[in-house]
């Protein structure tokens, strides 16, 4: 996994959204950006990036510490 992780699968396993396709549709609508650029769901996300997110109700600035494409429990997202 050290190329990254898909942009719309790793908002999902980080529990920043509900749904893959609920991330999916953000980026697209250019609710989240990454390391200042407008992106595509596609865009690999590598550690070291930061993304800015706007889910609809919050609004993050994240630095890309742990890469997964595999969604765990929340207790470990939230660290």
């Amino acid at each position: 996994m050290s190329e990254g992780v898909r942009l719309d699968k790793w908002l999902w396993a980080a529990r920043f959204f509900k749904t893959r396709s609920l991330a999916t549709d953000a980026v697209d609508r250019h609710k989240v950006t990454v390391n200042g650029d407008r992106v595509k769901p596609a865009r690999m996300v590598k550690l070291g990036d930061v993304l800015e997110i706007d889910n609809g109700s919050d609004q993050w600035e994240v630095d890309v510490m742990g890469l997964s494409d595999v969604r765990g429990p929340a207790t470990v997202a939230s660290n």
